[in-house]
């Protein structure tokens, strides 16, 4: 048990509806009106049926018959606060190790996503105002942790980016004499004179990597400071003292998490699911459908938004079956997550590339190169796009009632 107070220190900058902070776990709604059918209830054959849990059998016939709602919750919600406890002692007996401290960082934040989604997507079966307490300060903790990985992550993409724009930049060969005369090598001078893209790319590719790797450490770094200090704050104490009593003891309204497991819990599972296909329809499908499509090349953050909330409602569909049926995880359910988290990294890596880009006196060549890899990460964000959609609506574009595919 750590040091501090038996609960969770009280925010005053969060709605009173729940927390809309870094785990993404907010209650705005995000429905289409008038979308078709086929899309709000997702791909054919859907990615989760939540009556149906094992392939269509019986709810009462999987692992919920014969079990109460609040036995499967709290069972749940046990597991996941041991994982965050043990996580907790791995990240300080690390010490100085920092793959065990980056290994144990991910852990800790993976329970604490786990424990605040269920707390949302169960959110009626909950002691309401002690779950959305917690869940707001696992949000708290959840973000600070992401920052630094996300710092790092970020600079070993724009790097790498930067690296294989340039491999492709090679500079047309140059005269090796000079000084004679001749129709050939007024040609060549020509020629030497004439706007070289490829060429400035490769000039200002170096100092924008210098650019980029001075601004992201600085921002890993500032990060790393403050993870250690939200570490040891008492609000974390708190945090961990909340956690550790729900290892042992899960809040549940009884009245309610008392009924039958296979009767209480699939629908607000399939609620959830709800809100991510409802999400997905306000999603332009059919324009992502299409390969080069370019939609995504335009650096306006808004566009970027209903892709991002999709991401979190896909997270809260996944572990809303993990509670139900925690040894069948739905595959396509996690290659769509994959595919948004590369659109989500694909365009803050964008963002940092573009805000390089305004830094004050520049070099042209500088500028340049820049630009250059905003627009390449543009074109991943489109990709990113193009993949979920084939994983959401296998098939052709825009027809999502033919054949389920691989996706």
């Amino acid at each position: 048990m750590t040091r501090g107070g038996a609960g969770v220190a009280q925010r005053h900058d969060q709605p009173a509806g729940g927390p809309a902070g870094p785990t993404g776990i907010g209650y705005e709604p995000a429905g289409a009106p008038g979308a078709r059918a086929a899309v709000v209830d997702g791909p054919p054959g859907g990615p989760y049926d939540p009556h149906g849990l094992l392939d269509g059998q019986n709810p009462a016939d999987g692992p919920l018959g014969g079990r109460t709602a609040g036995e499967v919750l709290a069972a749940y919600l046990h597991r996941q606060s041991g994982d965050f406890l043990r996580s907790l002692r791995l990240h300080r007996e690390s010490g100085s190790d920092a793959e065990g401290t980056g290994e144990a960082t991910w852990q800790l934040r993976r329970a604490a996503r786990r424990i605040s989604a269920t707390l949302h997507t169960f959110r009626p079966l909950t002691e309401e105002s002690w779950a959305d307490q917690l869940r707001s300060e696992l949000g708290w903790l959840s973000g600070t942790l992401a920052r630094e990985e996300a710092c790092t992550a970020r600079r070993e993409r724009l790097m790498t980016a930067l690296a294989r724009l340039t491999g492709r930049a090679e500079r047309a060969d140059r005269p090796a004499r000079g000084a004679a005369t001749g129709r050939g090598d007024r040609t060549a001078v020509a020629k030497a004179a004439e706007p070289d893209p490829e060429g400035a790319l490769a000039a200002g590719a170096a100092r924008a990597g210098a650019l980029l790797d001075r601004q992201l450490t600085l921002a890993r770094t500032r990060a790393h400071s403050t993870a250690l200090q939200a570490l040891g704050s008492s609000r974390f104490h708190a945090l961990a003292d909340s956690v550790a009593v729900l290892a042992s003891e899960a809040p549940l309204a009884r009245t309610a998490a008392d009924g039958p497991a296979a009767e209480v819990l699939p629908p607000l599972a399939e609620h959830a699911h709800r809100r991510l296909a409802e999400a997905v329809a306000a999603l332009p499908l059919s324009r992502a459908g299409h390969p080069y499509n370019a939609d995504a090349l335009a650096a306006d953050h808004r566009q970027d938004a209903p892709w991002h909330q999709a991401r979190m409602l896909v997270r809260l569909s996944r572990y809303a079956q993990e509670v139900l049926v925690p040894e069948q995880g739905d595959p396509r359910l996690v290659e769509a997550s994959r595919a948004l988290e590369r659109h989500r990294d694909a365009a803050e890596a964008a963002a940092a590339a573009a805000a390089a880009a305004r830094t004050p006196r520049i070099a042209p060549a500088t500028a340049y190169a820049l630009g250059v890899l905003h627009a390449d990460q543009r074109h991943e964000v489109e990709a990113a796009r193009f993949a979920f959609g084939r994983v959401w609506l296998p098939g052709p574009a825009g027809e999502p009632g033919r054949g389920r595919g691989q996706g």
